[in-house]
């Protein structure tokens, strides 16, 4: 797996702090920086979202579709999932992730509960390859409902 970050204000001194992301799959993936990160050199625009809220969207995703393979080969008719990513950074550098909340809302037709827990809880602590990165600094803890589609 490869990715390429590229600085999209290089141009001068003061031109930002967005970065373009080209991943290996083909794919682009903008970022940019909160406007009063600080001093006005270090501040972005509000383009695009701020890198860490990329590392809690991957998370989310990859811990979804988890979810939804996991559901799928069960034979269950799922139909929707989003996950609610809630988390807590340290107050100081690095300001990595100290706490972390996924919560999950499935939806589909006869859908147990049971199935549901059961893939949650075999993403968290089998399959996701981002969330049990995240571990490593961040208390993790989930939650699901289950809503009939």
């Amino acid at each position: 797996m490869e990715c390429t970050v590229s600085w999209t204000g290089a141009t001068g001194a003061r031109s930002g702090m967005g970065f373009l992301a080209e991943t290996g799959s083909g794919h682009v993936l903008m970022m940019d920086g909160a406007p009063d990160a600080g001093k006005p050199e270090q501040g972005g625009q509000n383009l695009a979202p701020r890198p860490m809220e990329t590392v809690l969207a991957g998370t989310g995703g990859c811990a979804a579709y988890d979810v939804v393979l996991i559901l799928r080969r069960g034979r269950h008719d799922v139909r929707g999932c989003t996950v609610k990513l809630e988390a807590d950074r340290a107050g100081s550098d690095p300001k990595v992730f100290t706490k972390l909340h996924m919560h999950f809302k499935v939806a589909g037709k006869n859908m147990p509960a049971s199935a549901v827990e059961r893939a949650v809880a075999l993403s968290h602590e089998k399959y996701c390859s981002a969330s049990a990165m995240l571990a490593k600094t961040a208390e993790i803890t989930t939650s699901f409902e289950v809503v009939e589609a």
